[in-house]
């Protein structure tokens, strides 16, 4: 899927997915709520305060793009999303990968055990496992991207594409390079003072 989504169409299009899902009757949106929920100070990252001008700009592009559409109701237009699993997309997903996208579109790049406790009103999975192998899926359609360890973190964070490919900096490759290569000076050094220790114990014994 070719697309290269701007931080605020990623933002309505991740709003649109999510209150399908959380407040179906309330959907589609009408422009004020979908302004609050793209300003929304919780589970939004970054944290954005759009004009209802630029809500509407945004949904004028989506529109052109056919990934929006718009209905027109007695008082006002409402909205719905035409992004995956619709007559008009060709995105077709499931309810997991969809949850994950939803929550990538709104929250930006986050680890396997980040998105499991995030998308908990949106997809159930069992495990932070389950969670990697969806990921890895994904990853294999080209949907998302996995990104390099960060320096002290335990687990790689993950990253859509449907704003386009992401460049890796060089600095974080290095320090992942970085932490391999003291990860097997340390275990060097740990073989080192077993067979030390295995030594010594046999000149006890002996």
């Amino acid at each position: 899927m070719d697309l290269h989504l701007t931080l605020n169409e990623a933002r309505v299009i991740g709003c649109l997915l999510e209150k399908e899902s959380t407040t179906p009757d309330l959907y589609p949106l009408t422009l004020n709520s979908l302004l609050n929920a793209c300003n929304q100070k919780s589970n939004r990252d970054p944290v954005l305060s759009l004009t209802a001008a630029e809500v509407k700009s945004t949904l004028d592009d989506l529109i052109k793009e056919r990934l929006v559409s718009e209905e027109g109701g007695s008082r006002t237009s409402k909205y719905r999303h035409r992004f995956c699993n619709t007559l008009f997309s060709d995105l077709k997903c499931s309810g997991q990968e969809r949850a994950i996208i939803c929550v990538m579109l709104l929250r930006g790049a986050q680890t396997p055990g980040e998105i499991r406790s995030r998308t908990g009103r949106l997809a159930q999975f069992s495990d932070v496992s389950q969670v990697e192998a969806v990921l890895q899926d994904m990853a294999e359609k080209e949907w998302v991207k996995q990104l390099p360890k960060e320096p002290g973190k335990r687990e790689s964070r993950f990253a859509h594409l449907f704003s386009g490919d992401i460049e890796v900096p060089v600095s974080a490759v290095e320090a992942v390079a970085d932490d391999k290569k003291r990860i097997q000076e340390l275990e060097h050094e740990v073989m080192v003072l077993k067979a030390e220790i295995e030594r010594l114990n046999r000149l006890v014994e002996s």
